[in-house]
């Protein structure tokens, strides 16, 4: 029985109770205080008048003291009665009206999109279905919520996505896929439930915990993906050691072109120039694709641009034009290794982030909640004695993968204050929260949602491959689209996206050196586009992707 339903019979139950005392009260007063006995129905509707203030009074006025102060309890609990009939019925009643609520099906959707349910990391991945302008349902098991999508504008219906009756309702007979995206054993049921309303189906899911992989795959999953484990991975290859002298890991483009993230360090030969000045065109061979500023990624930068501690630039390049960047830079490129660095958060990505380091030389200290055989120390991040006895004043690095941002945040800001030199590598759960970890005092922020959004775009959509899944920027290859006739700066392709055309693909063969004013992009091309999130779904959308 639901709440509502549980609540009408408490009510009604209360209402017969109530009136069955006070007539009973009521009829004995009459014949001992009042000496007027009277019929038990007499009684009844006397109190029933008194109840809905109707009052016709034919028994009054009473003479006796207790049966006015009996009459006057009646006409109170009248009240009372009316007033908690409001809440039970009439404002459970206005909230439904009121509220917009999610449809229970969908109608004449083909080939669609369907997944079950709303997170942050399906957010980013339900912008790029936007650009592309895939169809797509939601399926979301809690009401209000569904209510609260469907006024937000999600195509959502209110359903269970473990139930066959309901996938059938999203429209599982004619969709292209299924994205579940719950808890790991929920994941698991959606699967059997989606492979019995229609065997060929074609069903995605994401796992918090890499080791249950297996499980969606025996209940019949086609692709498990796991963005914990591989942006673990990736974070941990932003702290310098003794074996990962690199700023980053490339993202190799062509057969010797590759896209690099750069970091500039203080007392290097770049700190405190501005782009005009450092001449990296000139000097390296290199094209500067971008750079952030605070966490602020900017494209394209200005010449008046300074090059502060920390500012990482996104460059294009041949290997060896890399490399001589590098060279060029060395504190920038980070050869000296940190001797100790700290993770804080022992979960999937904690674990890999742990396991990519365990080979490079460094102290390593593992911090989280739970005890465990690697957990060096049990306690909260957000705790300064915590962190001051886990060493992060001696500290080189700080590795942050904590279960939510609210937490990473606060941590962040106090790891900072106890060591200004730390470098702070963050995983961020929620994409709103990057620019507040970077805020707090990160160096190095990279959201889960949209490791896992490109990981899902890159899986679902066969003419998009996604060349770096855990990067600051989003690079893919993509169909040329509606700049076939055209040139780079014939569609201003840079000034209207944000995105940046680094690469040309033509009948298999990578083109890096190119004129944007005189190269024509012809039937069949397809484009490396290097930008933000927003600014590659704005390719997209622009050019008809």
């Amino acid at each position: 029985m639901s709440l509502r339903s549980r609540r009408t019979v408490y009510y009604l139950a209360l209402v017969v109770a109530t009136t069955v005392l006070f007539t009973l009260v009521y009829n004995t007063g009459m014949a001992i205080w009042e000496g007027r006995p009277q019929p038990l129905y007499r009684s009844l509707e006397v109190v029933v008048q008194s109840f809905t203030t109707t009052g016709y009074g034919e028994d009054a006025p009473w003479r006796s003291p207790q049966m006015n102060l009996l009459a006057i309890t009646m006409q109170l609990t009248g009240i009372g009665l009316i007033l908690t009939a409001v809440d039970v019925f009439a404002v459970p009643w206005l909230r439904g009206a009121l509220t917009p609520s999610a449809p229970a099906s969908v109608l004449g959707m083909q080939d669609h999109v369907i997944i079950c349910e709303h997170t942050p990391r399906t957010d980013a991945f339900i912008t790029e279905l936007d650009a592309r302008d895939q169809p797509y349902v939601l399926v979301e098991a809690d009401e209000e919520r569904a209510g609260e999508l469907h006024e937000a504008g999600y195509r959502v219906v209110h359903g269970d996505p473990e139930s066959t009756d309901d996938l059938q309702a999203a429209g599982i007979g004619s969709a292209r896929v299924v994205v579940a995206d719950a808890a790991d054993d929920t994941n698991a049921s959606i699967v059997l439930s989606a492979r019995d309303a229609r065997p060929n189906v074609r069903v995605i899911t994401l796992v918090e915990e890499a080791a249950l992989a297996r499980y969606h795959r025996a209940a019949g999953a086609d692709e498990v993906l796991s963005p914990r484990q591989l942006l673990g991975s990736s974070l941990a290859r932003q702290v310098p050691t003794t074996v990962t002298t690199d700023v980053a890991e490339g993202v190799t483009v062509g057969d010797d072109f590759e896209l690099v993230e750069v970091t500039v360090a203080a007392n290097s030969d770049l700190h405190g120039r501005t782009f005009r000045e450092a001449r990296l065109r000139d000097r390296f061979g290199v094209n500067v694709i971008g750079a952030w500023f605070d966490g602020d990624f900017r494209t394209p930068v200005e010449m008046g641009d300074e090059l502060a501690a920390r500012t990482r630039l996104l460059v294009a390049g041949e290997s060896a034009q890399v490399e001589a960047l590098q060279e060029a830079t060395a504190s920038t490129v980070r050869r000296f290794a940190p001797q100790r660095i700290v993770v804080a958060g022992y979960g999937d990505s904690g674990r890999a982030a742990a396991d990519a380091l365990s080979g490079s030389g460094a102290e390593l200290t593992v911090l989280d909640v739970e005890d465990d055989d690697r957990v060096d120390v049990v306690g909260d991040a957000r705790d300064p004695d915590v962190l001051e006895s886990v060493g992060i004043a001696d500290a080189s690095a700080l590795i942050l993968t904590v279960a939510d941002d609210t937490t990473a945040i606060f941590a962040t800001l106090i790891a900072r204050e106890l060591n200004p030199d730390l470098y702070i590598v963050v995983r961020a759960n929620e994409e709103d929260d990057v620019q507040k970890l970077y805020r707090a005092g990160g160096d190095y922020v990279q959201s889960l949602a949209t490791v896992s959004g490109r990981m899902l775009a890159s899986t679902v959509f066969e003419d998009e491959e996604v060349l770096a899944y855990d990067k600051q920027v989003n690079v893919v290859r993509l169909p040329a689209g509606d700049l076939v006739g055209s040139t780079l700066v014939d569609e201003a392709v840079r000034t209207r996206t944000g995105g940046t055309v680094v690469a040309v693909v033509r009948e298999g063969e990578t083109i890096t050196d190119f004129e944007p004013g005189r190269f024509t992009f012809e039937a069949g091309d397809e484009v490396v586009v290097a930008g933000t999130d927003e600014a590659v779904t704005e390719f997209e959308r622009t050019f008809g992707i």
